[in-house]
């Protein structure tokens, strides 16, 4: 069973956390989340599901960004969500896929019990352009039904940040380096 507006409004403080929350951005049977203001692009040829990959930042200016076919945009939410009891989903809003910009495509279900913010896999079939605090998606909150751990994985447990792929862990690649950020910005004012 999905929650009404306003039983997620009811049970703000309880079993749900959206921080900030806004009662202007309910529906009927979700909340809008929106888009922080920065993404993650992949720098790898080739992206290799056993090893971490590495990354750039791009910030998203108020005059926003335009967001070009055949890229992976990695970002996240600006709300930080809590959920105890209920199995949180998010996905994109239809508005933005009929301007041929696609979110999760493998679909965002969280774990009962994960809190953090929203890592958001963004790709667009012809470019558009996106901004700062837009209404990127929406969440929904669905009812558990039968015994369960009632705790979400630790793997992008209390995310605060965009969170690349981990699934190397789970084929086994040590990653005590994960610093794989790369900063070309740094470099090029390093070296006059």
């Amino acid at each position: 069973m999905i929650l009404s507006g306003q039983d997620i409004q009811k049970r703000l403080g309880q079993d749900i956390v959206i921080d900030p929350f806004d009662a202007s951005r309910l529906s009927p049977n979700s909340y809008n989340l929106t888009l922080h203001d920065e993404l993650l692009v992949y720098e790898e040829v080739v992206l290799d599901a056993a090893s971490p990959n590495r990354y750039r930042r791009l910030h998203i200016p108020d005059e926003g960004l335009t967001l070009q076919p055949g890229t992976l945009y990695l970002g996240r939410t600006v709300e930080h969500t809590e959920t105890h009891g209920l199995v949180p989903i998010i996905q994109g809003r239809s508005s933005l896929g009929r301007l041929g910009l696609f979110l999760n495509p493998g679909g965002s279900l969280g774990h009962a019990g994960y809190r953090g913010t929203w890592t958001l896999e963004m790709h667009c079939v012809q470019p558009v352009r996106i901004y700062p605090h837009i209404q990127i998606c929406q969440i929904t909150y669905w009812q558990v039904s039968g015994d369960g751990p009632g705790n979400a994985s630790e793997k992008y447990q209390n995310s605060h940040d965009i969170q690349p792929s981990l699934m190397h862990r789970e084929l086994g690649f040590d990653d005590r380096d994960t610093q794989l950020e790369l900063g070309f910005d740094e470099t090029i004012q390093s070296h006059p």
